[in-house]
């Protein structure tokens, strides 16, 4: 199938598909990537079908095309513009709510207010800048409240939240936690217990599947609600009248004081009777009734207005509307509806109002506490998005993602793993802001597609076949939802991104974040180009839980918007996902490949770079149960749809589909047909009986033509069905929220629906067509099977169950009864009232359709008939204009047969319809007669039109009575004096006419003799066409038939013959005035030219078409005279004008006359010109022939010649004047001026034809420097000879001084050729000649006396400077030879080594040269004796090196080394004796430089090494001498923190370990021994308390550098193979050898005490101080060793630590202990330990008394007061300290009231005096409470007359034998507490209001903190009776 497994893309660098921690770890799974073949390829809704299976479960993959296909781009780039959206992407995740402040400083200033009796005033400054709490708290709820960030450390990432873009000290993190912890963390406490209150109660209404109560209490409950918009006013009152107000939530909720709770519960109400206590004002105080009302009055149900509207529900629909206006308090801001009070919520901000349905999502029930609408949680200020940019081109664009991607990866290549490792820390905040843009949701159908599109311009640059196979391609998105088995083909209107692509232009980091289509759509992605994209996917199975773990992870953002996910806005790191077992998978989509997300699958990515992609959606059958998913979604969160999920199926099914699509498609069938049936039915049996069929569609066959109405709830497209009501009838709900539309009467509302459950039923069935049992089937017989439980439908009429199908029988039977009775309206339209309860159903109500249809069908036939009646009778009475019922009708209507009922008025109908029977019978017999008169026709017509009923044939009649009329008209037209001219196929149509209405009329003769007439003229005209036409013949003519009216075609063609011929002679005439005066000959040529052509063209012969020809030659001639006259011409051209106007007869015009004056001029002018260029003139002459020309406007033959002799004698005079100027001035040769020039020069003088005197000053410079040429010769052959001299073996004299004489001769001639200023060749020679005399003289020189190396080099290079001429001498030749061999033997002489100064030749190198002097034939004595002292040297020296090599290396000391190097340095040549030497000297001085860095430092001198080295030996020595002293050495007395051994100084001793320290080596330094009476060393201090922080400055510790041992052995290693004995070797040695017996002493302790379990740990500790005094003195580092001991020494802490725990005076908490458990597994502790093993004995202990007390503490009074007390006891004596559990003890502990009991269930009341409570029952207090309570005990009653009841008498009589005791006082004060602590627990006890029967609940113990309570008053009088109670008040 060309499908695989999932792996990487081979193209592109961007490494392997797999995503990024933070950290940088690659573990995100690659998604499938699938490579189709051609023929898989062909059909792209086929392949996913067969990869779905595999693919799905991924939730996305890659598909990447065959290589043949390759769709051309089609948007032109470069004109290419698109808006952009700004992104900042430091927002996706790490972003606060945007939460709006006001609100929560409003909520926590109530808080505040509430627990703590105060108001937030205050601001709260941290850094300097006042803190937002609202982004504090926020911050801190995304990371899990304070005690999670607490424990995981996370205030850098709040403070990021808070303060952005900022760095946070340590100190300033603290500073933030505690002031979280003193303004915040009550209120978060508060806040995390009301949210759970809203959970367990959505949870409980949610399991219990029960629906909003619509009874008393929720009435009552939502009017409340709304009555906390005029709350605010309340507490602007007076205090009196705050005494009596009451707020309508719980005590826990508002934190109200004990005072108002009182006044609350018992009832009171404002004391404050104004005037504004209207119904408004009692609904805000119905809360505090509502406890009693349940009991005392369950009838009373609504307010007035509520009973008003009930009753009036009869009346008509005004009074209904007028009454619910002036009911309404607040309107929903979603519906616009102020109904439904019992369940509107107001914001407790703003006011407004919202139905708990209206919202998104719906709420259950009324939310506890305040509440806030989402636009007041929600800051516009700090609201994130995209926002909108402007529009850019692409080039602009590309600029800005090249500049963002340079910004961050610079200008080389980066890897997918450092982009996406980068991006994820962008998105979670770490590298600051980074704002990005991204051109997203592009329509195609605006900007245009990348893919080719039938319609879009093709480029120039593809061609037409490969456009047009990709503008069909099934894999163009432009095409894919309308593919064949798309679910998306019906649909018609071109939803953008569904049905149209959107395009994508994005850059570097551009995102697009978590989401899943809409619809839970398939989607396709295709890269056209650039960069990659990468993608993530969870699958869709696994939708819920990353909405989940989104939600767990951004817990502030969806508080602020719970539908986050809709926006598009946020991301979240799939690392965070794969830790919460979430899986996710990765895909990197490169150009060209396809990337498909599958239904509900959650995906989003970013961008590598710059890219181009396109998106589309689409749905193929497998899509349709997601597709009923995403429509219930859309429904939950009020989310207008797409497009209507149920419509859509419809569409389908009615369309036809293939088998593929069919089980997916009933199975929703049959879903949306259950739900359906459902809610029509619970519709019902609520009592909507009233329905309507909807308007059909225009075009049923499209999914989306017209616009369904919505559901004002849930926003849903209304489909299938609807509810309306009469009161709102432009309103509509679906029928799920049916009840929300009003609150009229079921019966008002009306069911709409567009088709039956019979209709939709028989579309399922349609669609099976299943050869064999399938489930598909067998729930299609489910569907049936259905309907017949319908039958069982029923409801309650009357106190009676009446069911559906037992209704509609009766009701067929009423029918058919109205069927056999006269017709009646009123009966027929009650029948089909009643019948509309019944269409809606299934099949089994296809009877009752069927009575319907025939009862409708009746209705209107009879209806028609007594309307037919009616306006037959009638019509005379209306008049003419009513409009008559048509005969056909009345036929229609009498030919039923049965008729449909009985109707007597058909009769009647019948005599009337034989009437129009008989007329129709008259007009055809007279329409038949031929002729008839035209007065009998409209006779009849007349009958006809007075007839009520109207006959088809009065038509017929009047037509033709019409066409009459019209004939006669236009006859009369025709004669009359103002008409027109009439055409003669007029005439004969007339006449045609005439003669078909078969009517004798008087104006037919009259169109005879004008039809005879025109004849005539049409025959003369003919004839005159036919010959030759001349002007008079055709002139005469026309004026004959000059006033004939009849338009003859032929008199027309003449007339218009003679205009044209008319018009041609008139502009003719005014073409020849004054033509030959006219400037512009051209113009007259050309219409001359025109004229002459449209007078050949005419049909008439003219005379003046002869002179035309005669006209146009002179106007010829004159344009060329103009053409001479205006430019030069040549003189044969002006001859040949001036002879044309001879001939013409007109050369006596001005113009010809002007041109012959001037060419009489030229040619005397080109006479002179020969005579000059005849003879050589003078330029003067040519000059003044020049000057005559300019006046002559002729082009002349001769001028040229003229002007060209002139210019080469001026040019030669130019070229001259160097040459002269050179030859007077004796300056330097120049480059330009050469002597073959000079020739050059003097040949192009003999050229010239004018005379100058130049010429012969030119000849005379030639011949001078034709003698100088000759003596440089004679000087150049001179030096030849010199030069190619054979010295020999000796060399004369002589030749030095024939070269000295040379040289002078040479320069000489030099000078004498560079005066003559010409470039000769022979002056470079000569200088070169005297170049290589000048170097060979020098080179000469050296053979007396022995030159420098720099010398000769300046020689040789010198060489290459001198010229090849020369090169060829014998006497150079020799001299090179020399000078080479020269540089020879001094480089091996003196050349030496850079880098180690030596010589780089050897001594054979030497000795060659010295060979090498005898050939050469120069000699050179010195250099010779220099050589052979060197070799000599040289062979001294090696034979030293081989003696001091040869003996023993400890006899060789580092002094002779380096004495041997320096020497050989000086004598010696490069030789292996050499660089053993120097190796030898390298390897020590760097192995003493290693030394020193390992034990002291580089900058020291090297000499100070030994002394490191012996400081070291001490410190190990000293370091066994404490590890041996430990094995029972005799005790000296000498200081342990130092060297010296002597009792002279003052030293202490320590009381622990007895070893002494000189006061001196003390840090820091005791003042007087005296004053010390026993002193601990540090060591001893640190091991037995237990730390394991080794302080730096300890008595012992070395003071100098610590080297590790396994250097110090490496160096050792390295200095024994030296050859040559150094001091430090010997010193290292010893060093390492104590080193190793200190490790072993060290391994020995640490083996001991890692292996020990006991109890004791001193013995431990005293090995640990020994090892720590022995590490600390050493100077050499052993780090494996160390490693051991604080291993050993974290355990001995740890062990000390546990002893604390179990000994010290102050219990720990069980916190302490797991923490020291917790660690003992982190650093190995042994199991066996007897530490560890105590503390977890102690540990179990403590969380079993634990888990004991909390259930003790909830038990409600279970367990007696004697047991309680107990436990209090054992917990106090348990070893672990346990506050909150003792706490809640001892509330529990506490009795309340006279029968002293503990707190239970039952209502009680507080004294108004003492503060004591009492239940009801016990004091006998009846609901509802007064408003002032005064207990027995402070106010006692007289005798015999007590308020005790005698049940309560008993309870307390049983109460000394059964219930619990109170303790004793000496009991009690044995437990007693400090009394600030008594105080505080008085003022800590709790109560809160019961939501039921009674007015007290335990809801914990943390909701029975009592607050501000009085103080204790009552006197012991009055307490008399309640002493035994006393020393639990203050407990």
């Amino acid at each position: 199938m060309g499908k695989g497994r999932p792996r990487a893309v081979e193209k592109g660098g961007l490494g392997q598909l797999s995503s990024v921690e933070p950290n940088g770890s690659l573990n995100i799974p690659s998604g499938p990537v699938y490579y189709p073949t051609e023929d898989e390829f062909k059909d792209p809704l086929e392949f996913v079908y067969k990869i779905r299976p595999e693919a799905e479960p991924y939730g996305i993959c890659k598909i990447v095309p065959p290589k043949s296909w390759k769709p051309p781009f089609s948007l032109d780039l470069n004109a290419f513009t698109f808006p952009t959206k700004t992104q900042a992407i430091h927002q996706l995740q790490a972003r606060p709510a945007s939460s709006d402040s006001k609100t929560f400083e409003l909520e926590y200033s109530r808080f505040l207010e509430a627990h703590c009796g105060r108001k937030s005033k205050r601001k709260v400054v941290f850094e300097g800048e006042e803190l937002d709490l609202c982004k504090l708290f926020n911050a801190v709820k995304r990371f899990g409240g304070y005690d999670k960030v607490v424990n995981d450390k996370k205030w850098g990432e709040v403070f990021r939240f808070v303060r952005s873009g900022r760095k946070i000290s340590e100190c300033a993190k603290h500073v933030l936690c505690q002031l979280y912890r003193e303004h915040l963390y009550d209120y978060e406490n508060c806040y995390n217990k009301l949210n759970y209150v809203r959970v367990r109660n959505c949870k409980r209404g949610t399991n219990s599947g029960t629906k909003i109560d619509r009874g008393a209490d929720s009435d009552k409950a939502g009017r409340c609600k709304r009555g906390r918009q005029s709350e605010n006013k309340h507490n602007q009152r007076a205090n009196s009248e705050k005494a009596g107000s009451c707020k309508e939530v719980s005590l826990i909720e508002k934190g109200i004081d004990s005072k108002k709770a009182r006044n609350c519960r018992r009832g009171t109400q404002s004391e404050n009777k104004s005037d504004q206590r209207t119904d408004s004002k009692r609904a805000r105080n119905c809360k505090r009734r509502r406890q009693w009302e349940n009991n005392s009055n369950q009838g009373t149900k609504f307010s007035g207005s509520k009973k008003k509207r009930k009753c009036n529900n009869s009346g008509t629909d005004k009074v209904c509307l007028v009454e619910k206006e002036e009911g309404h308090d607040q309107i929903c801001e979603q519906c616009k509806s102020g109904l439904h009070g019992e369940v509107m919520l107001l914001c407790d901000r703003c006011n407004k109002g919202w139905h708990i349905h209206c919202l998104s999502p719906p709420l259950e029930a009324i939310p506890p506490g305040n509440w806030y609408c989402f636009e007041c949680l929600n800051s516009d200020k700090d609201s994130f998005g995209f926002v909108p940019g402007k529009c850019i081109s692409l080039e602009t664009f590309r600029k800005v993602a090249d500049r963002m991607k340079k910004k961050w990866f610079g200008s080389g290549s980066c890897s997918r793993l450092q982009i996406e490792k980068k991006f994820w820390e962008i998105v979670e905040g770490s590298l600051g802001e980074v704002v990005v843009k991204y051109g997203s949701d592009l329509d195609t159908s605006v900007y245009g597609s990348g893919f080719p599109r039938v319609n879009d311009q093709r480029p120039e640059s593809v061609e037409a076949g490969i456009w047009d196979e990709y503008c069909d391609s099934p894999w163009n998105l432009n095409n894919l939802p309308k593919l064949k088995g798309s679910m998306l083909r019906t649909v018609h209107h071109s939803i953008a991104g569904v049905m149209v692509p959107w395009l994508y232009i994005g850059m570097l980091f551009s995102a697009f974040c978590w989401h899943f289509e809409d619809h839970c759509f398939y989607s396709m992605n295709y890269h056209h180009w650039g960069e990659p994209k990468c993608w993530y996917s969870v699958p869709g199975s696994k939708a819920s839980a990353f909405e989940e773990v989104m939600r767990n992870c951004l817990p502030d953002l969806f508080d602020a918007q719970p539908d986050l996910l809709f926006q598009l806005v946020t991301m979240l790191n799939p690392a965070v996902l794969l830790e919460n077992s979430i899986p996710v998978y990765s895909v990197l989509q490169e150009p060209g490949n396809f990337v498909i997300t599958f239904p509900r699958s959650y995906h989003g990515g970013f961008n590598l770079g710059l890219n181009c992609a396109e998106a589309v959606n689409f749905a193929p059958a497998d899509w349709l149960p997601h597709g009923g998913f995403g429509a219930e979604l859309y429904r939950l969160y009020h989310k207008t749809a797409v497009l209507s999920h149920e419509e859509l199926l419809c569409v389908v099914a009615k369309s036809g589909c293939d088998n593929k699509v069919l089980p997916y498609l009933n199975k929703e069938l049959v879903r949306v047909l259950s739900k359906e049936k459902l809610w029509r039915e619970r519709l019902w049996k609520k009592g909507v009986v009233r329905t309507s069929v909807m308007s059909p569609r225009k075009h049923p066959e499209y999914v989306a033509t017209e616009e369904d109405p919505t559901c004002i709830i849930c926003q849903q497209y209304l489909y299938l069905s609807a509810v309306v009501c009469r009161c709102r009838r432009s309103t509509y709900v679906c029928l799920e929220h049916w009840q929300h539309l009003c609150e009229c009467n079921p019966r008002r509302r009306r069911l709409l629906f567009r088709h039956s459950l019979a209709e939709l039923n028989q579309l399922v069935l349609m669609k099976e067509n299943i050869k064999f049992e399938t489930p598909e089937s067998r729930s299609m017989r489910r569907v049936n099977s259905f309907y017949a439980d319908s039958a069982s439908l029923s409801k309650k009429v009357k106190d009676k169950q009446v069911g559906l199908a037992e209704l509609a029988e009766q009701w067929i039977l009423s029918s058919c009864k109205i069927f056999q009775l006269p017709f009646s309206g009123e009966a027929y339209s009650k029948a089909l009232k009643e019948a509309e309860q019944f269409v809606w159903a299934g099949q089994e109500m296809d009877p009752v359709r069927d009575m319907v249809k025939n009862m409708v069908a009746a209705k209107d036939w009879a209806e028609s008939i007594h309307d037919t009646i009616r306006k037959v009778e009638n019509w005379s009475c209306l008049g003419p204009n009513e409009e008559k019922v048509h005969l056909d009708h009345i036929a229609d209507l009498l030919k039923f047969d049965p008729v449909p009922c009985n109707e007597p008025g058909r009769l009647k109908l019948k005599e009337h319809a034989e009437a129009a029977r008989v007329l129709i019978k008259e007009i055809h017999d007279v329409l038949a007669k031929s002729p008839v008169p035209i007065s009998e026709l409209d006779d009849l017509y007349a009958r006809a039109s007075n007839f009520p009923i109207h006959v088809k044939e009065s038509e017929e009649l009047l037509e033709k009575i019409s066409a009459v009329k019209v004939w006669i008209g236009n006859i009369r037209k025709c004669f009359s004096g103002d008409s027109p001219a009439i055409d003669v196929d007029t005439l004969h149509h007339l006449k045609s006419e005439m003669q078909e209405l078969e009517v004798q009329l008087p104006e037919s003769e009259m169109l005879q003799q004008l039809i005879d007439r025109a004849e005539v003229c049409q025959a003369q005209c003919h004839e005159l066409l036919k010959g030759c036409i001349t002007m008079k013949r055709l002139e005469q003519h026309i004026q004959e038939f000059e006033s004939f009216k009849v338009n003859i075609p032929e008199l027309e063609l003449l007339r218009q013959y003679q205009i044209d011929a008319t018009l041609w002679i008139t502009r003719f005439n005014s073409v020849l005035l004054n033509i030959h005066k006219q400037e512009d000959q051209e113009n007259a040529v050309i219409e001359l030219k025109c004229l002459q052509n449209d007078g050949a063209l005419l049909k008439v012969q003219v005379d003046e078409l002869a002179l035309v020809e005669i006209e146009m030659k002179r106007a010829c001639c004159r344009k060329k005279a103009f053409e001479a006259h205006s430019s030069k011409m040549p003189v044969e051209f002006i001859q040949q004008v001036l002879s044309e106007a001879v001939v013409l007869q007109i050369e006596k015009e001005k113009l010809f006359v002007s041109i012959s004056e001037v060419l009489a001029a030229a040619l005397a002018w080109e006479n002179r010109a020969k005579k000059i260029l005849a003879v050589e003139a003078s330029m003067e002459d040519f000059e003044d022939a020049i000057r005559m020309s300019e006046d002559i406007y002729i082009i002349l033959p001769s001028f040229m010649d003229v002007m060209d002799a002139l210019s080469a004698a001026k040019t030669w005079l130019e070229t001259s004047k160097p040459f002269l100027e050179a030859a007077n001035c004796a300056k330097s040769s120049s480059a330009f001026l050469t002597f073959e020039s000079l020739k050059e020069q003097f040949a192009l003088s003999k050229l010239l034809k004018v005379s100058l005197v130049e010429q012969v000053m030119i000849e005379t410079v030639l011949k001078n420097c034709e003698e100088w040429r000759h003596d440089a010769c004679s000087c150049l052959k001179d030096v030849d000879d010199i030069l190619n001299v054979d010295i020999g073996d000796g060399m004369d004299n002589n030749v030095i001084l024939k070269i000295e004489e040379l040289i002078t001769g040479v320069e000489g001639v030099t000078a004498a050729g560079l005066s003559l200023g010409f470039n000769f060749p022979e002056i470079s020679k000569l200088q070169d000649a005297g170049s290589m005399l000048r170097w060979c003289l020098r080179a000469l020189s050296f053979c007396s006396v022995a030159p420098s190396l720099e010398e000769v080099n300046s020689l040789t290079d010198a060489v290459n400077n001198l010229p090849f001429t020369c090169n060829c001498g014998s006497l150079f030749s020799t001299l090179i030879a020399g000078v080479t061999w020269l540089k020879t033997a001094l480089e091996v002489l003196s050349v030496l080594d850079s880098g180690r100064g030596i010589r780089k030749f050897k001594l054979s190198d030497a000795e060659c040269a010295l060979m090498e002097s005898q050939v050469i034939k120069v000699s050179f004595p010195a250099m010779l004796r220099q050589l052979e002292d060197a070799i000599e040297k040289h062979k001294v020296w090696k034979e030293e090196v081989h003696a001091f090599f040869g003996a023993n290396a400890d006899e060789q000391s580092w002094a002779s080394l380096l004495q041997l190097m320096e020497l050989g340095k000086k004598s010696a040549f490069s030789c292996p004796e050499l660089d053993m030497v120097h190796s030898e000297v390298e390897s020590v001085v760097k192995w003493r430089l290693w030394c020193q860095e390992v034990v002291g430092s580089r900058d020291e001198d090297l000499t100070s090494l030994i002394g490191f080295l012996l400081k070291i030996q001490q410190s190990l020595h000293r370091s066994l001498y404490i590890y041996e002293k430990s094995k029972g050495w005799k005790v000296r007395y000498f200081c342990t923190g130092c060297s010296a051994n002597s009792d002279d100084q003052e030293f202490i001793t320590c009381s622990s370990c007895k070893d002494c320290y000189h006061l001196r080596c003390l840090v820091p330094v005791l003042p007087d021994t005296n004053d010390a009476k026993e002193y601990v060393c540090p060591y001893c201090l640190l091991v037995e308390s237990g730390s394991i922080c080794r302080s730096g400055d300890s008595p012992l510790r070395y003071a100098g550098k610590r080297p590790e041992l396994k250097m110090l052995v490496d160096l050792l290693s390295d200095a024994k193979k030296f050859h040559v004995w150094i001091e430090e070797r010997d010193v290292l040695q010893e060093i390492v050898d104590q080193a190793l017996s200190c490790r072993a002493c060290l391994t020995e302790i640490m083996d001991c005490a890692l292996a020990y379990v006991n109890e004791d740990v001193t013995s431990i500790s005293r090995q640990l101080t020994i090892a720590l005094k022995a590490l600390d003195v050493a100077g050499v580092c052993d780090p494996l060793a160390s490693h051991k001991f604080d291993i050993a020494l974290a355990r001995n802490s740890w062990r000390v630590r546990a002893v604390k725990l179990l000994e010290d005076s102050q219990k720990p908490v069980i916190q302490q202990l797991q923490r020291h458990l917790k660690e003992a597994l982190a650093i190995n502790i042994p199991a066996e330990d007897y530490f560890q093993q105590k503390l977890l004995e102690v540990k179990q202990t403590g969380l079993r008394w634990a888990e004991i007390a909390k259930k003790v503490a909830a038990d409600n009074g279970e367990l007696e007061l004697e047991q309680v007390f107990e436990l209090i006891s054992e917990g106090e004596n348990l070893p672990v300290r346990f506050e909150k559990e003792l706490k809640l003890l001892q509330v529990r502990s506490v009795l309340y009231c006279i029968c002293r009991k503990p707190y239970d269930q039952r209502a009680m009341i507080a004294c108004d005096q003492c503060d004591e409570w009492y239940h009801f029952d016990c004091v006998d207090v009846v609901s509802p409470p007064p408003k002032v309570y005064i207990c027995p005990a402070c106010e006692p009653l007289p005798e015999g007359n007590t308020s005790f009841s005698e049940s309560i008498k008993q309870d307390r009589s049983a109460a000394k034998d059964g219930m619990p005791q109170t303790p004793s006082p000496r009991y009690a004060e044995s437990r007693g507490q400090p009394k600030s602590t008594k105080l505080s627990l008085k003022k800590n006890r709790m109560a809160a209001a019961d939501e039921g029967n009674n007015l007290w609940s335990n809801n914990g113990v943390d909701r029975l903190l009592w607050r501000n309570r009085k103080p204790f008053r009552r006197t012991a009088k009055k307490r008399a009776e309640l002493d035994r109670l006393s020393p639990f008040f203050h407990s």
